[in-house]
Protein backbone atom coordinates (compact mmCIF):
# COMPACT_ATOMS: atom_id res chain seq x y z
CA UNK A 1 0.00 0.00 0.00
CA UNK A 2 2.87 2.43 0.79
CA UNK A 3 4.37 1.77 -2.72
CA UNK A 4 1.30 2.66 -4.37
CA UNK A 5 0.77 5.70 -2.43
CA UNK A 6 4.71 6.44 -2.75
CA UNK A 7 4.22 6.29 -6.65
CA UNK A 8 0.91 7.97 -7.04
CA UNK A 9 2.57 10.70 -5.34
CA UNK A 10 5.93 10.79 -7.62
CA UNK A 11 3.35 10.88 -10.74
CA UNK A 12 1.79 13.50 -9.55
CA UNK A 13 4.64 15.81 -8.61
CA UNK A 14 6.35 14.74 -12.42
CA UNK A 15 2.89 15.86 -13.83
CA UNK A 16 3.08 19.11 -11.88
CA UNK A 17 6.86 19.70 -12.49
CA UNK A 18 6.18 18.73 -16.36
CA UNK A 19 3.48 21.02 -16.66
CA UNK A 20 5.19 24.02 -14.91
CA UNK A 21 7.93 23.43 -16.70
CA UNK A 22 5.87 24.12 -19.87
CA UNK A 23 4.33 27.07 -19.13
CA UNK A 24 4.90 30.41 -20.98
CA UNK A 25 4.78 33.92 -19.42
CA UNK A 26 1.65 34.92 -20.50
CA UNK A 27 1.30 38.14 -21.91
CA UNK A 28 0.86 41.27 -19.91
CA UNK A 29 -2.70 42.33 -18.53
CA UNK A 30 -3.81 45.82 -20.13
CA UNK A 31 -3.76 48.63 -17.60
CA UNK A 32 -7.31 50.20 -16.76
CA UNK A 33 -6.48 53.09 -19.47
CA UNK A 34 -4.88 51.30 -21.73
CA UNK A 35 -7.24 49.66 -24.78
CA UNK A 36 -6.01 46.76 -25.81
CA UNK A 37 -7.15 47.92 -29.59
CA UNK A 38 -4.74 50.09 -29.56
CA UNK A 39 -2.00 47.43 -29.87
CA UNK A 40 -3.44 45.99 -32.30
CA UNK A 41 -3.06 45.93 -36.45
CA UNK A 42 -6.76 46.87 -37.50
CA UNK A 43 -8.81 44.66 -39.42
CA UNK A 44 -8.58 45.06 -42.96
CA UNK A 45 -11.30 43.86 -45.36
CA UNK A 46 -11.52 43.60 -49.07
CA UNK A 47 -14.14 44.79 -51.19
CA UNK A 48 -16.26 41.42 -53.08
CA UNK A 49 -15.41 41.29 -56.95
CA UNK A 50 -17.63 41.94 -59.50
CA UNK A 51 -20.86 38.58 -59.30
CA UNK A 52 -20.56 36.97 -62.23
CA UNK A 53 -23.29 35.03 -63.34
CA UNK A 54 -23.15 31.68 -61.58
CA UNK A 55 -25.87 30.17 -64.27
CA UNK A 56 -27.12 30.53 -67.44
CA UNK A 57 -29.53 33.70 -68.73
CA UNK A 58 -32.87 32.67 -67.13
CA UNK A 59 -36.15 34.46 -67.86
CA UNK A 60 -37.47 36.16 -65.20
CA UNK A 61 -40.30 34.93 -63.47
CA UNK A 62 -43.54 37.14 -63.73
CA UNK A 63 -43.80 37.59 -59.00
CA UNK A 64 -40.22 38.94 -59.97
CA UNK A 65 -40.62 41.37 -62.13
CA UNK A 66 -43.74 43.05 -61.14
CA UNK A 67 -42.23 42.96 -57.38
CA UNK A 68 -39.48 45.08 -59.59
CA UNK A 69 -41.64 47.69 -61.03
CA UNK A 70 -43.61 47.97 -57.58
CA UNK A 71 -39.83 49.20 -56.20
CA UNK A 72 -38.96 51.02 -59.19
CA UNK A 73 -41.92 52.84 -58.87
CA UNK A 74 -42.01 53.37 -55.27
CA UNK A 75 -38.77 55.16 -55.84
CA UNK A 76 -40.26 57.57 -57.91
CA UNK A 77 -38.64 56.23 -61.00
CA UNK A 78 -40.79 57.21 -64.40
CA UNK A 79 -40.49 55.62 -67.40
CA UNK A 80 -40.82 51.91 -68.97
CA UNK A 81 -37.88 49.55 -67.43
CA UNK A 82 -36.12 47.43 -70.01
CA UNK A 83 -34.65 44.62 -69.04
CA UNK A 84 -31.05 44.14 -69.91
CA UNK A 85 -29.81 40.89 -68.16
CA UNK A 86 -31.15 38.33 -65.81
CA UNK A 87 -29.52 35.56 -64.63
CA UNK A 88 -29.61 33.00 -61.70
CA UNK A 89 -27.15 33.10 -59.49
CA UNK A 90 -25.40 31.33 -56.69
CA UNK A 91 -24.48 33.97 -53.93
CA UNK A 92 -22.25 33.03 -51.05
CA UNK A 93 -23.94 34.72 -48.13
CA UNK A 94 -27.28 36.54 -47.70
CA UNK A 95 -25.88 39.87 -48.51
CA UNK A 96 -26.84 38.56 -52.40
CA UNK A 97 -23.58 39.86 -53.70
CA UNK A 98 -24.30 43.54 -52.08
CA UNK A 99 -23.23 44.07 -48.94
CA UNK A 100 -23.87 46.90 -47.12
CA UNK A 101 -21.39 48.57 -44.50
CA UNK A 102 -21.95 47.34 -40.69
CA UNK A 103 -24.52 44.43 -41.78
CA UNK A 104 -24.01 41.06 -40.90
CA UNK A 105 -25.97 38.43 -43.34
CA UNK A 106 -25.76 34.46 -42.95
CA UNK A 107 -22.90 32.52 -44.32
CA UNK A 108 -24.64 29.87 -46.56
CA UNK A 109 -25.25 29.65 -50.10
CA UNK A 110 -28.66 31.99 -51.45
CA UNK A 111 -29.89 30.48 -54.71
CA UNK A 112 -31.17 33.93 -56.68
CA UNK A 113 -31.06 36.44 -59.32
CA UNK A 114 -29.25 39.14 -60.43
CA UNK A 115 -31.25 41.64 -62.68
CA UNK A 116 -30.07 44.36 -64.04
CA UNK A 117 -32.37 46.75 -65.46
CA UNK A 118 -32.68 50.33 -67.47
CA UNK A 119 -35.10 53.05 -67.31
CA UNK A 120 -33.50 56.03 -70.20
CA UNK A 121 -30.44 56.55 -68.84
CA UNK A 122 -30.84 55.11 -65.20
CA UNK A 123 -29.00 51.37 -65.09
CA UNK A 124 -30.69 49.76 -61.74
CA UNK A 125 -28.90 46.45 -60.51
CA UNK A 126 -31.55 44.56 -58.56
CA UNK A 127 -30.88 41.18 -56.47
CA UNK A 128 -33.42 38.32 -55.56
CA UNK A 129 -33.00 36.07 -52.73
CA UNK A 130 -35.15 32.84 -52.35
CA UNK A 131 -38.44 34.87 -52.47
CA UNK A 132 -40.14 37.87 -54.45
CA UNK A 133 -38.51 40.98 -52.83
CA UNK A 134 -36.22 42.81 -55.05
CA UNK A 135 -32.96 44.18 -52.80
CA UNK A 136 -31.80 47.20 -54.86
CA UNK A 137 -28.20 46.85 -54.80
CA UNK A 138 -26.18 50.63 -54.95
CA UNK A 139 -22.14 50.68 -54.99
Amino acid sequence: MRTRLMSAAAVVMWAGLTLTACATEGAAMPTPGESPAASRPPFLTASPAPLGPTGSASDLPPAKWAALTADLSARGVSGDPALVSSERVEFSDGSLGCPAPGMAYTQAIVEGYRVVVRVDDQTFDYRFGTGDEPRLCER
